[in-house]
């Protein structure tokens, strides 16, 4: 939750207006209390600690939930069970890097929210190619991030920096989030 990528976008979120709140699924707090590298829970328990904190926060009703990769893979799914305001996917993990025939798409389908998916556009968990075959209904609404890895981060050669894109993350998720409270 606090690793330099979260930090900007959450900071820059807030300068716009909008507080955030973060939260660290039960394996990552482990791995910080221990040192110790384990992997993620199952998806029932990491379902679980989000709704929980979603229900501490006051209700599903008025938030928008948000992650990064498997993160925003889990706020998606939540997002097909609870009445949240909306989603936003950072790095959305829509298949294994090289494994694009097994995608992570099924629940999307069902999404019934407004939601945004803010993606490099070389990210190995889901390039526009890639992503564009999956024929995603309409209402998954792609932003694609120029030249951006798994954390927006362009190569020195395209004339980009990794500000400029994770800028660009910030003032769309921001207006995103404006608009569902217009």
């Amino acid at each position: 939750m606090d690793s330099p990528f979260m930090n900007v976008l959450a900071a820059g979120i807030c300068a716009g207006g909008i507080p955030v709140f973060r939260f660290e699924f039960p394996y990552m707090q482990e791995r910080r209390e221990t040192g110790k590298k384990r992997p993620p829970n199952r998806p029932p328990e990491l379902l679980n600690c989000f709704q929980q904190v979603i229900n501490q926060l006051g209700g599903p009703e008025s938030c928008v939930v948000a992650g990064k990769s498997m993160g925003g893979r889990m706020a998606s799914m939540l997002a097909t069970q609870l009445p949240v305001a909306g989603l936003i996917c950072y790095g959305y993990p829509f298949h294994a890097p090289g494994k694009t025939d097994a995608p992570r798409i099924d629940h999307l389908t069902a999404l019934e929210i407004p939601n945004l998916i803010l993606q490099g556009d070389r990210d190995p968990f889901g390039k526009p190619e890639e992503v564009s075959a999956y024929q995603l209904p309409d209402k998954i609404n792609i932003q694609w991030l120029p030249d951006g890895d798994h954390d927006f981060k362009p190569r020195v050669k395209s004339g980009l920096t990794h500000q400029q894109n994770l800028e660009t993350a910030i003032e769309a998720s921001v207006i995103f989030i404006a608009g569902l409270c217009a």
